[in-house]
C-alpha cells in the first residue's frame, strides 16, 4: 500500500506541474481576491487588521473550491480509476494519495504565501504565525472534505455549482475556526483552543474522508 500511495502522489505531482496553468490558477485567485479588499475598502490599518483574517480565510476556501472540480475527472475519463478498482489495495489509499497531491499543489502554496498577505493587512507577528498554523491545519481538511464532493460529482459535466453546494456546509466550521483563531491572536488573545478544534477536524477528516471518497467513486463508476 505504501508503494501504491507514493506512486500515485508522484504521478499526480508530475501531471500537475506539467499543467502549470492549473497549478497557478488557485494561487493567483487567492492573491487577487486578497489584494482587492484593501483597494476597495479604507486603507486604514485598523480596518484592514479587523477584516484581514476573514478575507484571507474566505479567499483560501474559494481557491480550494476552484481546484476541486477536476480532482478525479481526468482519471475517470481515461480509465485510471477503474484500474485502481481492480487492484487488491484499498481504494481509500488512492483517494488519500490524490488528496495529498491536491493539497501539495494548491494548499501548501497558500500557506507559504500567507505571511506576505498577512503583512498587507497589518496583522501583528503572533497573528501571522496563527494564520499560517490555521491554514496548515485547515487547508488539508478542506482538501479532504472537497475530495468527497469531487468524487460524488466526478461523473457529471459542469458540476462546479453542485460541488460547491455539497461541500460548503462541511467546510464552514473550518472557515469559522480558522478566521476566529487568527482574529483572537490579532487581538492579543490565546487561540490555542481554536487550533485544537482545527486539529480535531483535520484528524476526523483524515480518518473518514478517504473512505467516503472511495465509496463515492464506486457509486460514480457504477
Amino acid at each position: 500500500m505504501v508503494t501504491l500511495f507514493i506512486a500515485v502522489v508522484r504521478r499526480d505531482l508530475q501531471i500537475a506541474y506539467r499543467r502549470w496553468g492549473d497549478v497557478a490558477s488557485p494561487l493567483m485567485f487567492f492573491t487577487i481576491v486578497s489584494s482587492l479588499f484593501p483597494l476597495a475598502l479604507s486603507p486604514a490599518q485598523e480596518t484592514l487588521r479587523m477584516i484581514g483574517p476573514a478575507v484571507l480565510w474566505v479567499a483560501a476556501l474559494l481557491s480550494t473550491l476552484l481546484s476541486l472540480n477536476a480532482l478525479y475527472r481526468a482519471d475517470i475519463e481515461d480509465g485510471t480509476l477503474e484500474q485502481f478498482l481492480i487492484r487488491p489495495e484499498p481504494l481509500a489509499v488512492v483517494m488519500l494519495a490524490k488528496t495529498l497531491s491536491h493539497w501539495l499543489v494548491t494548499g501548501a502554496p497558500l500557506v507559504a504565501l500567507a505571511p506576505l498577505m498577512g503583512i498587507a493587512y497589518y496583522l501583528p507577528g503572533d497573528a501571522i504565525a496563527t494564520l499560517c498554523a490555521t491554514l496548515l491545519a485547515g487547508t488539508p481538511t478542506l482538501s479532504l472534505l472537497g475530495s468527497v464532493g469531487a468524487a460524488l460529482t466526478a461523473g457529471l459535466r459542469q458540476a462546479a455549482g453542485l460541488l460547491a453546494l455539497l461541500v460548503l456546509p462541511l467546510m464552514l466550521p473550518v472557515l469559522m475556526f480558522g478566521a476566529r483563531a487568527t482574529d483572537v491572536a490579532a487581538s492579543g488573545g490565546d487561540p490555542v483552543g481554536l487550533l485544537y478544534l482545527l486539529g480535531a477536524l483535520f484528524f476526523l477528516g483524515l480518518s473518514l474522508a478517504p473512505l467516503a471518497a472511495a465509496a463515492a467513486i464506486r457509486i460514480t463508476l457504477d
